[in-house]
């Protein structure tokens, strides 16, 4: 029987309140998977907070923005990248570090610039026939999300496009994996307090962190 997996959660998205969702987030994959979380919140921006819990982690999963983390910290989770160990991001972690914002395209192979309008209602649907068959959508449906639409538009040749959101303005790439230095990798641009009231988002979720580790 495989050892409960340990998921290290970096929590600093003060905006959507990163705290009360990642709780959520823990109670849900604690109780359905049995993992074991460690949860590093960070109470500001400039916050200096210790990321040894990286250190014996099966995955990391970041929700922060803009967090002015550096020195020996910052190499902390640039090495862990650099090792191709797992990631999973979440909304902000495009922009979760500002003392990194090559994280984005050098990591998560997005092109964050901005976001649309708050306030109208976003369709998030399968990419396509391929992606529904990807094991991070398993047990995923589309379903309607209500945080603005970050522009993400292309996204890095090496990704696997899974979930698009379409709004009023336009469709955008939400969801997609890739490999980084061998390691697998998945982002989100959702993220919304709300979605993690959504048993889709849940499940992409808990997917995401299996998959990237490994487990499914």
């Amino acid at each position: 029987m495989a050892s409960p997996l340990k998921l290290c959660m970096l929590s600093g998205s003060f905006e959507y309140d990163s705290e009360s969702s990642l709780q959520v987030f823990d109670m849900h994959v604690r109780d359905e998977y049995g993992m074991e979380t460690t949860t590093v919140v960070f109470s500001t921006e400039d916050d200096e907070q210790s990321l040894a819990a990286l250190d014996d982690a099966d995955v990391l999963l970041l929700f922060s923005r803009r967090l002015n983390t550096s020195g020996a910290e910052l190499d902390r989770l640039q090495k862990y990248c650099a090792a191709g160990r797992p990631v999973v991001g979440v909304r902000t972690a495009s922009h979760g570090f500002q003392n990194w914002l090559a994280f984005d395209k050098d990591v998560l192979g997005g092109n964050y610039n901005m976001h649309f309008k708050p306030g109208t209602a976003v369709t998030v649907e399968i990419a396509s026939e391929e992606a529904a068959q990807h094991p991070v959508l398993d047990g995923v449906d589309g379903f309607v999300t209500h945080g603005s639409l970050y522009r993400n538009t292309p996204i890095a040749d090496d990704t696997t496009l899974l979930l698009t959101g379409t709004s009023s303005d336009a469709t955008e790439p939400v969801a997609w994996t890739r490999l980084h230095e061998g390691g697998r990798v998945f982002y989100t641009s959702l993220g919304h307090q709300q979605d993690f009231e959504e048993s889709n988002f849940l499940r992409l979720l808990s997917n995401s962190v299996l998959w990237a580790a490994g487990r499914l």
